[in-house]
């Protein structure tokens, strides 16, 4: 569903800015949720600072910040027709680093601990996005020009507020349910993109927006915004962070497959064998690591009861 992006984003950024893309849909989306919210207002009033403070640096750093960033990378490739491969191939080269930031989050903040076979599939799913990414040329991210550099930089910074973000919404579904998590997401992030509009935008924050934006923006809020994000704390309210964060190794996967069928979906690039390769060893690592979740391929912290605290959800973070 995150893939999917790719299709309905492009086209609004020769329009727009990154941020004010991000604001409409944040907004959107933030109406669709708001009746979880206010069904939820009694528990929510229940929640301690800290879990509060980790859902405001969720909407701020992933959500608001990292989104902006993103959209402005992407826009690097797509400024022409047919898009930019060069800059778009570094923007994936550097998302793989998510999965480095992950786990050492996860370690520090929620003090998971992976066992010696975690090691050899986690490699495996990075060789097998790698193979995806570059096919064509291997050694292409020692060449790396100036507007990759640029793209770099900035998908970068997402990547590390990304990785940020599913370990404190691993800490957050603790106590908070994957529905009002998702909701929060959203919502507190809004005042700060509005902020980050008004002065990037100045006394034109409306400028450039168009009706027939309207499809695009509908197809980013119900697909990889509303759907995608409700799957997304469902699947991690359930899984250790350092899981999750190899798993979202399929986004890149997704993309590829995405750009190898027919226009105008795609852009009708048949897969290569060196990708097919890539894609069995990902899919073969991160189901494998699934499957091992049960027999604990992750230590997870004890809590004071003697049991495993973030191996399974809290009742609450299950209703």
């Amino acid at each position: 569903m995150w893939a999917t992006d790719a299709y309905f984003r492009p086209g609004l950024t020769k329009q727009l800015s990154s941020g004010q893309i991000v604001l409409v849909e944040d907004l959107l989306i933030s109406i669709c949720l708001l009746p979880v919210v206010v069904m939820s207002a009694a528990s929510l009033r229940r929640l301690s600072g800290r879990r509060w403070l980790a859902l405001a640096v969720i909407a701020v750093g992933p959500q608001a910040i990292a989104t902006i960033l993103f959209t402005k990378a992407i826009g690097y490739s797509f400024r022409s027709f047919p898009p930019n491969f060069d800059v778009l191939h570094e923007v994936y080269l550097l998302y793989l680093l998510q999965p480095i930031f992950g786990l050492s989050f996860a370690r520090i903040l929620l003090g998971e601990r992976r066992k010696s076979f975690f090691w050899p599939l986690a490699a495996t799913a990075l060789v097998g996005v790698y193979l995806i990414v570059f096919a064509d040329s291997p050694a292409a991210p020692w060449q790396i020009r100036h507007p990759e550099l640029l793209a770099g930089i900035l998908v970068l910074g997402a990547v590390i507020l990304w990785a940020g973000g599913t370990v404190l919404g691993r800490y957050t579904l603790e106590d908070v349910s994957f529905p009002v998590t998702t909701s929060l997401r959203f919502i507190l992030a809004l005042p700060v993109l509005l902020v980050i509009v008004l002065i990037d935008k100045g006394g034109t924050p409306l400028s450039g927006y168009a009706a027939s934006q309207f499809g695009s923006f509908l197809g980013i809020v119900l697909v990889p915004g509303l759907l995608a994000m409700l799957l997304y704390y469902l699947a991690l309210s359930r899984t250790p962070a350092s899981l999750a964060t190899i798993a979202e190794l399929g986004y890149p996967l997704a993309l590829f497959l995405i750009f190898s069928l027919p226009a105008p979906v795609g852009q009708g690039a048949p897969l290569k064998p060196i990708e097919v390769v890539g894609a069995v060893l990902l899919v073969v690592a991160v189901v494998t690591l699934n499957f091992l979740k049960s027999s604990q391929v992750v230590d997870a912290p004890r809590a004071e009861d003697g049991s495993e605290a973030a191996a399974e959800p809290s009742p609450t973070a299950s209703r």
